[in-house]
């Protein structure tokens, strides 16, 4: 088994997620609706990260939509504007692998999400993995494929999104992750992420799977929304277990005011970071400087 040593690269307290701009709401499908129309256009969501990116949250962690390919593109344009601009992929998205088939057949939508630079290789690399089963070398391929709207772009941790991390983790295949793990550092000299809905079963999987001090983003909030197995449990991990803590679903969708939120969530021990979504220059300013406020840099 590989052993996936800890990593010493810290990033940034806050990090700006991009639920709002694809009509991801928990509490309201009307305010999803609402959001999805606002951000059809890119224009829009570009004057929500350039309000982010101006207030200082140069962190863009985003799944890998195909929208998100149109922002990478115009950060790529302008790299004096944007020059602190750091991407954290979430990964996989499944719904674009169906509409690109559907549009282009099987091989077309191949041609579209693999390098360019290595086709050829993937290609082969993928079929002598199929002929072999050889789960390692499909799955690798896969994340290849995912990662190629980012090319030339910071991505120094990618993520591996929640539906599979905790999918693979009731199926007990804990030995993907170790997997994802390797191929991420070795190929793209970036940090594994995993992504989760259920902390403290995740910690013991990756345990198992060799992967040290991992990067585990899931909710974590004082009214425990969202949070499988509870506060307690979770409070307890981030007291005992050695891993870097990223909190999302700080608020629980609005349930919990911004002050009671921040407050709470950055008192706890082995936190690393909070992702947040906003849809205005106010509220983002707003959640900056309650971070500045109770968690100041040393």
């Amino acid at each position: 088994m590989t052993l996936i040593t800890p990593s010493t690269r810290t990033m940034d307290r806050l990090l700006f997620g991009d639920n709002q701009f694809f009509g991801v709401n928990h509490m309201s499908e009307e305010k999803a609706r609402a959001q999805q129309m606002r951000f059809q256009d890119t224009d829009a969501i570009m004057s929500v990260l350039d309000a982010a990116y101006d207030e200082g949250v140069h962190t863009f962690m985003c799944t890998t939509h195909d929208r998100i390919g149109e922002i990478a593109d115009r950060v790529r344009a302008d790299p004096d504007r944007y020059d602190q601009m750091t991407f954290f992929p979430c990964m996989p998205y499944a719904h674009k692998y169906a509409n690109a088939v559907t549009d282009d057949g099987f091989l077309g939508a191949v041609r579209r999400f693999l390098p360019e630079e290595g086709l050829l290789d993937s290609i082969a690399r993928g079929a002598s993995s199929f002929a072999r089963k050889d789960i390692e070398g499909v799955a690798t391929l896969l994340i290849d494929a995912e990662l190629k709207m980012f090319s030339g772009l910071a991505t120094p941790v990618i993520w591996l999104q929640n539906v599979i991390v905790d999918l693979l983790s009731g199926l007990g295949f804990t030995d993907a992750f170790r997997i994802f793990a390797d191929h991420v550092r070795k190929r793209y000299n970036a940090e594994p992420g995993f992504i989760t809905m259920n902390l403290p079963r995740l910690l013991d999987d990756l345990d198992r799977a060799g992967v040290e001090n991992p990067i585990v983003c899931s909710n974590i909030n004082k009214l425990g929304f969202r949070m499988s197995g509870g506060v307690d449990s979770y409070l307890d991990a981030m007291q005992k277990r050695p891993f870097r803590a990223v909190a999302m679903s700080v608020f629980a969708s609005g349930a919990i005011s911004p002050r009671e939120a921040i407050e709470w969530v950055t008192a706890l021990p082995n936190l690393e970071a909070i992702v947040f979504g906003a849809s205005s220059r106010a509220n983002i300013a707003s959640t900056v400087s309650l971070v500045d406020e109770y968690w100041p840099e040393h």
